[in-house]
């Protein structure tokens, strides 16, 4: 089994801003902009509400209902309107999916996506970055792969998932759709949960940037993270200065790639991060 890092939602770059934790402790990872989508930031949900006018506020731009989102991962139900069969999904194409394959990801295998995240609050009725946060990255979703599209092979694909914006416009070579399974499959786990979805609230657990930390990506890691000798390390990670122990046993410190999409660990080699997967909430 092969656990993948995957940055996923709005940051400087795609989008301009963090994505918002609220004050309840809910985190929404916004889909970056995306002009060859059929779905508008107006038909995307959260909390009964079309999140255009949510975007438009915190990123200081108008005008985002009408624009194309997209909205991939896929993993909320309500989020968007759905035809009976549908599964939560995730597309990539290009130099990422290349990456994927290169390291056999596929059934089975766990993708947890990370985002970068800032507290907002409401200010004069609108949604407002609370102001002297800070931003950090924290894990806001997981999915689980059941089944593996190769989009670029024309394979026929269900009419549910007709939607998703990887089967519109011009992709890059090599775009695959991961479908999730339905019960996430980790040894060792009790009770049963989907196998994907979004976690309820963020906390402690969730977080990867290293707290006071002067850059986002001086991440805080459980010590099972950390290579040994005849380890291979986190994709991407590979240098050894990107490493190093933390002032606690239990955790360690990397220096986060600022580039790339997924970063992929084979757990059979890193079974403490397996069990780290079994932390109470950590997926739910």
């Amino acid at each position: 089994m092969k656990l993948i890092l995957s940055r996923k939602g709005f940051d400087s770059s795609a989008g301009g801003c963090p994505n918002p934790v609220f004050p309840d402790g809910r985190a929404l990872a916004l889909p970056i902009p995306d002009d060859q989508s059929p779905i508008r930031y107006s038909q995307i949900q959260h909390d009964g509400q079309g999140i255009g006018p949510l975007v438009s506020q915190l990123t200081g731009r108008s005008g985002f209902s009408r624009k194309g989102a997209h909205l991939d991962p896929d993993l909320i139900e309500d989020a968007y309107p759905r035809l009976p069969g549908w599964r939560p999904i995730l597309g990539q194409h290009g130099s990422a999916q290349a990456h994927l394959a290169n390291h056999g990801v596929g059934l089975g295998d766990l993708f947890l996506f990370f985002a970068l995240f800032r507290p907002v609050e409401r200010y004069r009725r609108r949604w407002r970055f609370v102001p002297q946060s800070r931003p950090f990255h924290a894990i806001w979703g997981w999915l689980q792969v059941g089944q593996v599209w190769p989009v670029y092979e024309a394979a026929p694909v269900p009419e549910w998932a007709a939607y998703h914006p990887h089967l519109h416009g011009k992709r890059s070579a090599h775009n695959c759709l991961y479908v999730s399974g339905d019960r996430l499959q980790i040894p060792g786990l009790s009770g049963e949960l989907p196998a994907a979805g979004v976690v309820s609230a963020l906390d402690e657990r969730h977080r990867l940037t290293a707290a006071g930390a002067a850059n986002v990506t001086d991440w805080r890691l459980p010590a099972a993270f950390m290579p040994g000798a005849d380890s291979v390390p986190l994709s991407y990670h590979q240098k050894p200065e990107r490493w190093r122990p933390d002032g606690s046993p239990e955790y360690c410190r990397l220096k986060c790639a600022a580039r790339g999409q997924e970063f992929v660990l084979d757990l059979t080699q890193y079974p403490g991060v397996s069990k780290w997967l079994l932390t109470p909430e950590l997926l739910s």
